[in-house]
């Protein structure tokens, strides 16, 4: 098992992409494997033949390191692998699962630990009944574990209550998929015990990915002093800007709010460089990091959770650039396609839930170990005072508003240097021509 991200510890398999006896050349992808930030194709780097897959699709929380499949090179003889086991590539053995009549005690007794160092010779098979508990272990895990999912098979399935474990894949290695889910009907005639009310929840599982953003969020709440500092901001010229740019643009680009929102960040972070920077510890020396560009986590929505792929040294790219990049790490994280140099890392944060009419403003939980979070309220139209009638009295004019809650950690930005933050961001969004600098 890979460690695909510097906090991985364990991942889940999911389809295989090769079986047993398929060559594979550098580059090809072997297997999908769910860690613990986002579904993943591992891609191998080496040539062979798959001479034995140890890991079943399916299999949850294999320890990093872990064998989970053998290589060997090409033209070696795959059917001397057909009874190699996890215990003779070096790893654990697989829990034994009692059956119904068994001894629960000898289920509970400690796994053999030994391992082989060489694979069996085909004229050496092993006894017929340890063959056959191998076999019935195999087949009972793979009746007992939830099935492979895809991102938006489970995105529907938690909407609709379905479970995934009555429904058969007919996916590629078995994974099920979106049309599996809406094509599952649940089986007819059954009926509750009398007297015995149903269910009125389900438990679902948390993903690797949920738990690792539950635990690092928990974590910032508890190890980063938050503090908050609100502004309302005018974005009635950035909206002309954005307007007048894309009207221009003969469909080469659409640059949204966000875009410009984007760069807007950029601009006040370098201006500020506190904000741009991050608490480190290490070895016992503690550190704060000032950054010498602004690499921007731009948050995501996901079927399997939020993620922030990174918009890389935003200051030194123009607003087509950050919307083209914006759109394609967006669809690739939504897809689960992200590689880990594009979401981890990052200098400070911006979430947006101005699409959402009903968000006029709301507080987010920094992003460890950056020290800076700004959140995006809605737009809103408010009346400001406009220029003097004939009688003297102020006209009542529109202006197209938001509210940004910028979210500091004070063990590295103070309060004061907090609130300059704020004034470069609305100073850089109500002069947008700033942005185009």
């Amino acid at each position: 098992m890979p460690a695909l991200s510097p906090t991985m510890t364990a991942g889940n398999i999911g389809a295989w992409q090769k079986k047993v006896g398929d060559s594979i050349a550098p580059g090809d992808v072997l297997v999908e494997i769910e860690t613990d930030k986002a579904q993943m194709d591992f891609e191998f780097q080496e040539e062979g033949t798959i001479a034995a897959i140890l890991r079943d699709a399916g299999e949850k929380d294999v320890a990093v390191g872990s064998p989970i499949a053998v290589l060997v090179e090409e033209g070696e003889d795959v059917s001397a692998f057909e009874a190699f086991s996890i215990e003779d590539a070096g790893g654990d053995k697989k829990p034994d699962t009692p059956s119904k009549e068994g001894d629960a005690s000898e289920a509970s007794e400690p796994a053999d630990t030994g391992s082989k160092t060489a694979p069996p010779a085909k004229e050496e098979s092993a006894p017929a009944a340890i063959e056959s508990e191998s076999t019935g272990d195999r087949l009972e895990t793979a009746l007992q574990r939830q099935p492979a999912v895809s991102p938006a098979a489970k995105k529907l399935a938690l909407e609709k209550g379905v479970p995934l474990g009555a429904i058969k894949g007919t996916g590629k290695g078995g994974q099920v998929t979106k049309e599996d889910i809406e094509k599952y009907k649940p089986a007819g005639g059954a009926s509750t015990a009398a007297g015995v009310p149903a269910a009125t929840y389900e438990d679902v599982e948390a993903s690797s990915m949920r738990k690792v953003i539950a635990n690092r969020l928990t974590q910032s709440m508890q190890q980063n002093p938050h503090y908050f500092v609100a502004s309302n901001i005018s974005v009635s010229k950035l909206l002309k800007l954005r307007e007048a740019l894309n009207a221009s643009a003969d469909g080469q680009y659409k640059l949204s709010v966000n875009d410009l929102l984007v760069k807007a960040l950029a601009v006040a972070a370098r201006k500020v460089p506190a904000a741009n920077s991050s608490w480190r510890e290490d070895s016992g020396k503690v550190v704060i990091r000032q950054h010498n560009v602004v690499d921007v986590s731009v948050a995501v929505s996901t079927p399997v959770g939020l993620m922030t792929p990174i918009v890389k040294n935003v200051n030194g790219l123009g607003l087509q650039s950050i919307s083209s990049q914006i759109k394609d790490l967006g669809k690739r994280a939504r897809d689960g396609k992200l590689k880990p140099e594009e979401y981890q890392g990052g200098t400070i944060t911006i979430s947006n839930m101005g699409m959402n009419p009903a968000v006029e403003r709301f507080t987010a939980v920094i992003n460890p170990p950056q020290a800076c979070i700004v959140a995006i309220g809605t737009t809103n139209k408010v009346a400001v005072p406009g220029e003097l009638t004939e009688d003297g009295t102020p006209s009542i004019e529109w202006d197209d508003q938001i509210v940004i809650t910028g979210s500091f950690d004070h063990k590295v930005v103070d309060g004061a240097v907090g609130g300059e933050f704020m004034k470069e961001l609305k100073k850089a969004i109500e002069n947008p021509l700033e942005l185009l600098l």
